[in-house]
């Protein structure tokens, strides 16, 4: 799993304008994925081959009476909880502050790595600013502008150091993990107790997890799960955002340690946009994915009910239809049981290789019954496809024009996979690459 960074410090020190310039054109308010569009609290991001994930927060005021300040402390405190090194910042105009050594003090109450960002340096030559920032007794200060990218690679290299080794929780890559993700509520407590009160569940805990979840080692006829269960949320703040904020965080994490992730979804409730902020991390993360729609003992129903809730899956979650729908209730019972064998179908779909061979006759009989696409007189043309990678499956084809590869026609050549060989519950993978007419010979 990737490292996580977290960015705090109090407000107006610069952090938004540090994570814009660390994650670069991966952070957005608008995600470019048909059918999502959500805020972003974290960004995947790299520094010397190394990549990580940076969460954002909102300013820390140590004391304040005022409502949001309170539920963006909160958020910051989660944040810090959750990662593996923190980045604090402070404004080196300014000079050091009582807010700034109450910060501090909260950090080292964390026992976390700690980088001192001193920012708004923009004369590097002259960093005597940063001395006063020792008070704080977290390490040495770093200058920095992040306006002008300056002193940055000095503090990545620091944080760097406290990343742990790539090859940490190798020893555990064969058991399938599964990530119990969404809004607070909806019943993923209850499924993880469900799961653990079945009679032919065995189960022993994991000690010494870093991350503010809780890991359940479960054994199900005889082959061993572990499951992340997110549902440790803060409740300090009634403020709505605050408890978006918290289930996004705790989302944001999870998968990323996970291979498959299940979206619970409350059935009373229905469907919302924040449903969709987390199954979108998923997504975007490459992940396995099931729909559980929880509390269906608490529906009324006739016929129809369940076709309707999966045309309003279908509608909200657009930019995943290959996820897997199931209706359960953690309370009853019903069909949690059957989990296990759509996550193994997941799985399966997740490390499904497919021959080259096999692969171009898919290829050109989909070309042969809908024309790649053309613009002013140029038409696409796909001289072959082949598999380079699994978890998830990604494809490599090879064009004369990778501009005239259009969003539709990759959705269209995706669907004419998921037709011949399934690959339900993961997400699909297309790289482009061009290669000369000539070169293709």
């Amino acid at each position: 799993m990737k490292p996580i960074v977290a960015i705090v410090g109090r407000p107006n020190v610069g952090k938004s304008t540090l994570v814009n310039r660390l994650a670069g054109k991966k952070v957005s308010i608008v995600k470019d994925t048909p059918g999502v569009t959500r805020d972003r609290i974290y960004a995947e991001s790299e520094w010397l081959g190394r990549s990580y994930t940076l969460i954002d927060t909102g300013g820390i005021e140590p004391k304040t009476d005022d409502q949001l300040l309170q539920y963006m402390r909160e958020q910051a405190l989660t944040a810090i909880d959750t990662a593996d090194v923190i980045i604090f910042v402070t404004d080196g105009r300014t000079g050091l502050t009582d807010a700034d050594l109450e910060v501090g003090n909260m950090l080292r109450r964390s026992k976390k790595p700690v980088v001192i960002a001193v920012n708004k340096l923009d004369n590097m030559r002259d960093v005597s600013a940063i001395y006063e920032f020792y008070e704080l007794g977290l390490g040495d200060p770093y200058p920095i502008s992040a306006e002008q990218m300056q002193g940055v690679g000095d503090m990545l290299d620091a944080v760097l150091e406290h990343f742990p080794p790539e090859d940490a929780g190798e020893e555990e890559e064969e058991i399938l993990h599964i990530a119990v993700i969404g809004k607070p509520n909806a019943g993923k407590s209850s499924l993880i107790n469900r799961l653990l009160g079945e009679e032919r569940v065995i189960v022993s805990d994991i000690a010494g997890t870093t991350r503010d979840a809780i890991d359940t080692k479960v054994t199900f006829e005889g082959k061993e799960y572990i499951f992340i269960d997110t549902a440790g949320i803060r409740r300090h703040s009634k403020i709505k955002e605050s408890i978006e904020h918290y289930s996004v965080l705790r989302a944001v994490t999870a998968v990323e340690r996970c291979d498959i992730a299940i979206v619970m979804i409350d059935a009373v409730e229905g469907l919302t946009e924040q449903d969709a902020k987390i199954a979108g991390i998923a997504h975007d993360n490459g992940k396995g994915v099931i729909v559980a729609v929880n509390k269906w003992d608490a529906i009324e129903k006739d016929d129809k009910t369940m076709y309707q809730y999966i045309r309003d899956i279908d509608e909200t979650l657009s930019f995943m239809p290959y996820a897997e729908k199931m209706f359960i209730s953690a309370k009853t019972g019903q069909r949690v049981s059957q989990l296990f064998d759509v996550i193994n179908s997941v799985a399966e779909n997740q490390n499904l290789r497919v021959q080259t061979g096999v692969l171009n006759d898919i290829l050109y009989d989909a070309m042969a019954m809908f024309q790649p696409p053309s613009d002013k007189g140029k038409r696409l043309k796909i001289f072959y496809m082949t598999q380079v990678s699994v978890k998830p499956p990604t494809f490599v084809l090879f064009v004369n024009d990778a501009e005239l590869m259009h969003f539709s026609y990759k959705r269209y050549l995706e669907n004419r996979l998921r037709d011949a060989f399934g690959f339900r519950g993961t997400p699909i993978r297309f790289i482009i690459r061009e290669r000369g007419e000539k070169d293709s010979k």
